[in-house]
């Protein structure tokens, strides 16, 4: 029961963090003082080497603790799940291999439980294999228990209360509401700051927050596929008004045969049952086409889903779609041919007799075609605004400047065997010995390690490093929030390599080590905001509580680090030689950068031939990458929009021309009185775009309304953006004029003679 699985977060709002996790020492305290959850589990995700292959494998494992499928409800496929003896200090190292892994990767290898894989030196028995499920709370490869992660296991992070890596959930205890159990965390957690006030800093306002965790997974989901149903929605309205309009319109053109059927002996319940029969054969026909081309666009559905949601796997066309397809596709053939029963009923003789079939302009039912229409341009021109605000955005996000210059920049992730690198002098060196073998490559003009680089999106993922930083001579008081800064580490030729200009000061060199003096470079943001008309460099500040002081020597531009659509944040760069910490490498290269790819790699390898390279790809990529999700909405609402267009322009053609040929001889009539060609014209015209502009003018007041909602997908372009309303308007005028010339034409070419001969 997914209802009752909770997501526990502990948040430092003065500190603008969201969260900020759990230690070892909180989760214990939880554990045995709450009174709410059944249990809690915890997990964290980690990064190890799989040796003993032909190329080093990047790994995501997940450290779990014991209780941790069980709490889900989860049973392994093959195999055993966890037990508590997995997580005691000295056990085996055992791991249990997602279903997705172990396919793709191992090739559904039925012998795979008793295997040893090698993950950074240490050996790892498998014994198990997950079952093909969405993985909760996040996509792993592997998982391990608590006791087999170098980290988690560590001494440091097992006693001290302030090492917060974890993320916990847990299970409502039956009978227990969400309110209670927040309540109840909000106390243990006043308690613990009471007998613990140096782990909880007052300054930064820790508390604890509960909710559902399928809610805290779709959450950023949510708006954007609501906004997706809204306009399918739309999409089905358009649909059903044009298809009334032709159902309609079918039944007139009927109306002789109906009425010989009546007089020959059928029964009015009897022409109904044919008709709906008629109808529902239809809509269940439309019904399994529009599912067949469900599961064509299903890979892009999923796609879409999960660069917001770990749950975009458990979309597809189950049980609950099929048979919410059939109730529609039912509903819809009954209702349409239900329409003849609110017919009145006609004398049969007189419909017998009028060999003209037209109906009166003054007609109930010609203004109900008229009503239809005017709802599908209404909706139409919603649903065109819609599209055309998020392409105006999606324009603005593009011409955005990064603060940076991406041409010609590989952007390179590294995974070093860490065990093998116990001390900083042998980081250092291996740093050292990458940054050589690199930059003498040929075609390479610059390169540098960095613990991050901007725009990446395992950065944007986790979010900004953020820091809470002592700035000296600023005193502040023990209440008062820290300020909060993004901290990175860069090799010497950072800036250099990916060109991000020197405001005032000066770069990192070489000789910025671990025998120098601590310094810093901060960006143009902070600098204004920290020390306003001062000039910051020379002056000092601290991000481990005045432990240490780092001295400012440069000042830089900024970066969108996290995003285009993103402000700039304040951000601190330290020098990778005085610490240690950087998995991406940036290379410059004098050429089209992805032909040095192979070349690269080789030489990386031949620095450590148990580094994993798991990705390699242009900066330009990256930040076309970093946009992927509003592009993929904006095409998901063209598309939309664009079938909402052909449906409305497909049915104001066809009412149009329905409605001219019932004035068939009111035109002959007009014409043989002296009307001109131009005059018919324009008679037909003025109808359809009357109804058009009434269309248009309900349909922008309506999307005044409702674009609203979409402030949140926008960038730089307001919901009620005049030009696009004023380009959206035209584009819809234009298409739905020449809808109506086209039987506006035909009307101007008939032949008067004819039509009253006829008649």
């Amino acid at each position: 029961n997914s209802e009752n699985l909770i997501y526990l977060k502990q948040q430092a709002p003065l500190a603008q963090m969201d969260n900020i996790g759990f230690s070892v020492k909180d989760l214990e305290d939880y554990r045995k003082t709450n009174h709410t959850l059944v249990d809690i589990a915890e997990h964290h995700t980690m990064m190890f080497i799989l040796l003993g292959r032909e190329v080093p494998e990047q790994v995501q494992a997940s450290v779990v603790s014991a209780n941790f499928f069980d709490l889900l409800g989860v049973k392994p496929f093959m195999g055993r799940a966890f037990v508590p003896t997995d997580e005691q200090h000295g056990a085996e190292a055992v791991l249990i291999l997602s279903y997705k892994y172990w396919q793709k990767n191992h090739k559904a290898d039925k012998d795979i439980v008793g295997k040893i894989f090698n993950m950074n030196d240490r050996p790892h028995r498998v014994i198990g294999v997950l079952p093909p499920i969405p993985q909760y709370p996040v996509e792993c490869d592997v998982y391990m228990p608590t006791s087999a992660c170098p980290i988690r296991s560590s001494e440091n992070t097992t006693s001290n209360r302030s090492a917060r890596m974890l993320n916990v959930f847990g299970r409502l205890k039956p009978g227990v509401t969400l309110e209670q159990a927040n309540s109840d965390f909000k106390t243990i957690s006043a308690n613990l700051q009471n007998e613990y006030p140096d782990a909880y800093p007052k300054n930064s306002g820790v508390t604890t927050s509960l909710s559902q965790l399928h809610q805290e997974l779709t959450k950023q989901a949510q708006p954007t596929l609501l906004i997706l149903l809204a306009t399918a929605i739309f999409v089905l309205l358009i649909a059903c008004a044009n298809v009334a309009n032709l159902a309609l319109a079918r039944l007139m053109s009927r109306e002789k045969e109906m009425a010989v059927r009546k007089i020959l002996g059928a029964s009015r319940s009897r022409l109904v049952r044919q008709l709906i029969t008629e109808s529902t054969i239809l809509t269940l026909i439309a019904g399994g086409l529009g599912l067949l081309l469900a599961s064509l666009g299903m890979r892009l559905l999923i796609d879409f889903a999960a660069r917001f949601t770990s749950r975009a796997g458990e979309i597809q066309l189950d049980s609950s779609v099929l048979v919410f397809t059939l109730i529609v596709s039912l509903l819809t053939g009954i209702l349409f041919g239900l329409l003849p029963a609110f017919l009145p009923e006609k004398n049969l003789t007189k419909v017998l007799k009028d060999r003209s079939s037209t109906i009166s302009r003054g007609s109930k039912w010609q203004h109900l075609r008229a009503v239809l229409l005017i709802a599908q341009v209404s909706f139409c021109f919603v649903l065109l605004i819609g599209a055309g605000l998020m392409i105006h955005s999606l324009v603005k996000l593009q011409q955005v400047n990064p603060g940076f210059n991406p041409e010609n920049v590989l952007a390179i992730r590294i995974r070093p065997n860490w065990s093998k690198y116990q001390t900083n002098k042998d980081y250092h060196l291996l740093y050292q010995r990458l940054l050589d073998k690199v930059k003498s490559q040929p075609g390479v003009s610059s390169a540098a390690l960095a613990s991050t680089y901007p725009l990446d999106k395992l950065a944007i993922a986790f979010g900004p490093a953020n820091q809470g930083i002592l700035i000296e001579n600023h005193p502040s008081s023990e209440t008062e929030a820290l300020p909060q800064v993004d901290t990175r580490l860069i090799s010497a030729d950072y800036f250099q390599t990916i060109q991000l200009p020197l405001i005032r000061g000066r770069f990192f060199t070489d000789a910025d080590n671990s025998n120098s003096l601590r310094v810093a470079i901060i960006n143009s943001s902070m600098a204004r905001n920290r020390w306003k008309d001062e000039d910051p460099i020379g002056k000092r500040v601290s991000v481990d509580n005045g432990q240490n002081w780092v001295t400012i020597i440069g000042i830089v531009g900024n970066v969108k680090q996290y995003g285009l659509n993103k402000d700039f944040i304040d951000e601190i760069y330290a020098p990778l030689m005085q610490y240690h910490g950087a998995s991406n490498l940036l290379v410059r290269t004098a050429m089209e950068p992805r032909s040095l790819v192979n070349q690269l790699q080789k030489s990386l390898y031949e620095v450590d031939r148990e580094m994993a390279i798991p990705e390699i790809e242009t900066m330009q990529a990256v930040i076309s990458n970093s946009i992927a999700s509003p592009r993929l909405t904006t095409i998901l609402l063209g598309i939309f929009a664009a079938l909402a267009l052909v449906i409305t322009i497909t049915g104001i053609t066809g009412v149009m021309a329905l409605m001219t040929t019932q004035r068939t001889q009111e035109i002959g009539i007009r014409m043989a009185l002296g009307a001109t060609q131009f005059n018919i014209l324009w008679l037909v015209l003025r109808q359809g775009i009357t109804l058009i502009i009434i269309g248009l003018t309900i349909g922008a007041t309506l999307a005044t309304t409702l674009t609203k909602l979409m402030s949140t997908l926008l960038f730089a372009v307001e919901p009620t953006d005049p030009i696009t309303f004023l380009i959206v308007s035209l584009i819809l005028i234009i298409f739905a004029a020449i809808a109506c010339f086209v039987p506006a034409h035909r009307a101007a070419l008939i032949d008067p003679m004819k039509v009253l001969k006829n008649d």
